[in-house]
C-alpha cells in the first residue's frame, strides 16, 4: 500500500497561496506553490540565510562554542579571509545566549514522524524539531518583525503536536536579532492538524493537482 509523505511547509505554502490567490502583488503565490509542490529547488533567500545564521549560532552557544569564523573582506585586493573571533561579539549574541539557555539540555534537530489515515490515504506525517525537551517543543524564528499572536495561523505547531504526542506545549522563540519573544500554544488550543490534511487533499483532487502530488511525495 502506497504511503505519501506531508509536511509542515506544503501545508503552509497551500495555505498562503489560497490567502494570498486575490491580492495583486509581485509574488506569484500560485507558481509558488506549484514549485513546493512538485519538489523543484528554490534559492535561498536572504531571509531564510539570516535565519539559519541565527539558529547556528544558538546550537554555537549551546554546545560551549567561544569563538566562531568570521570572513573578512579586503575590497581593495579583492580578497577574503576567514578569522576566528570570540562568539560573544557576535552582533546577535545576546538574545542568540537567552535562546540558547532556554533550549539547552533538550535533543536539537530532532525528527519525529507519524502514521496516520486521512482522507482514504496513508500518510507519514514529518516534521524536524528545534529542540524537544521534557513536554515541550521548541521552533526558533528569526523575524524582522514581531507582532503577538504572529504564528497563530501557522501549521507547525499543530503538525508537531501530533506527531510528538507526548508533547504538551509547544513555542515559538522569535528574535529580530536584539530582542527575544516567547509564542506559546498548549495542546487543548491547537487545531487538529488531521483537519487540514483532509481538506489540502480535497482542495487537490477539485483542481485537478492529485497526480502531481502522488508524483513527487511518495514515502519511503
Amino acid at each position: 500500500m502506497n504511503r505519501y509523505l506531508m509536511t509542515h511547509s506544503l501545508l503552509s505554502s497551500w495555505l498562503y497561496m489560497m490567502e494570498s490567490q486575490y491580492e495583486s502583488a509581485d509574488r506569484n503565490p500560485m507558481d509558488e506553490f506549484l514549485t513546493v509542490l512538485r519538489r523543484e529547488p528554490t534559492p535561498t533567500s536572504e531571509a531564510m540565510q539570516k535565519g539559519i545564521d541565527f539558529e547556528n549560532l544558538v546550537t554555537a552557544i549551546v554546545d560551549g562554542e567561544t569563538t566562531m569564523p568570521c570572513q573578512v573582506l579586503d575590497v581593495e585586493a579583492n580578497t577574503a579571509t576567514v578569522l576566528q573571533r570570540p562568539i560573544s561579539e557576535h552582533p546577535w549574541y545576546e538574545p542568540a545566549a537567552q535562546i540558547a539557555k532556554i533550549v539547552k539540555g533538550g535533543i536539537l534537530q530532532c525528527v519525529a514522524k507519524r502514521d496516520v489515515r486521512i482522507c482514504g490515504m496513508d500518510f507519514l506525517l514529518y516534521g524536524r524539531l528545534d529542540a524537544l525537551k521534557g513536554g515541550s517543543i521548541y521552533d526558533i524564528k528569526f523575524t524582522s518583525r514581531y507582532d503577538a499572536g504572529k504564528y497563530y495561523d501557522s501549521t507547525q505547531h499543530p503538525m508537531y503536536m501530533f506527531i510528538v504526542p507526548e508533547a504538551n506545549e509547544f513555542s515559538y522563540l522569535a528574535s529580530n536579532g536584539t530582542n527575544v519573544w516567547i509564542e506559546t500554544y498548549r495542546r487543548d488550543e491547537t487545531n487538529d492538524i488531521r483537519v487540514t490534511v483532509d481538506l489540502f487533499i480535497k482542495w487537490l483532487r477539485d483542481n485537478g493537482l492529485e497526480r502531481v502530488y502522488l508524483e513527487h511525495w511518495g514515502a519511503r
